[in-house]
């Protein structure tokens, strides 16, 4: 199985990316391409530059990364309640070359912040909209308090009972998908 996971910000210390690299680490036999949102910073999408440059290279670029995947592993980062703008840019682009930005991948969508809600204004948010843009979402899972919860160190979810969690989802996901594809 081949993962594409990335962490929804463009912060180089981005808590959603350590959180999708850790996720995606979880599966069995998968082989995992971390991408960095930074590798895909674009102008803002508007209308007039699209019409100028047409589809930006990097949007196809990463619609590539989206194809070649057999699953991905996704983090949002929350900003005032919603995506970052980062990420919001890149779907935009994206989508204009295809609606269907997540191709029918299955998709294991989360999020994390330093706060005790989790990003889950932005979860919820995604949880509606990715659908209509090609996501099968298999699952949700936020992390809250993010520096209380997970060792930056390690790379893991230090709270037993939320670590269990996502294992617990992981393993899951993983034994319906390989039942799927027998």
């Amino acid at each position: 199985m081949k993962i594409v996971a990335f962490g929804a910000s463009p912060s180089k210390n981005s808590i959603n990316k350590k959180l999708a690299t850790y996720a995606a680490g979880l599966f069995k036999d998968a082989t995992v391409e971390v991408l960095d949102l930074n590798n895909f910073q674009m102008p803002v999408f508007s209308v007039d530059i699209e019409k100028e440059i047409g589809q930006h290279d990097l949007a196809k670029s990463f619609l590539d990364k989206i194809t070649n995947a057999d699953f991905l592993v996704v983090s949002l980062a929350e900003n005032n309640g919603n995506y970052s703008a980062a990420f919001k840019n890149l779907f935009d682009w994206c989508s204009r070359i295809s609606v269907k930005v997540f191709q029918e991948k299955p998709m294991l969508l989360m999020a994390t912040s330093p706060g005790g809600r989790g990003g889950s204004s932005v979860l919820e948010i995604a949880t509606n909209a990715f659908p209509r843009y090609g996501a099968d979402i298999k699952a949700t899972f936020s992390l809250p308090l993010f520096n209380d919860n997970f060792d930056v160190e390690t790379g893991k979810i230090s709270n037993s009972e939320m670590d269990y969690q996502l294992k617990k989802i992981v393993e899951s996901i993983q034994l319906n998908f390989k039942n799927s594809n027998l």
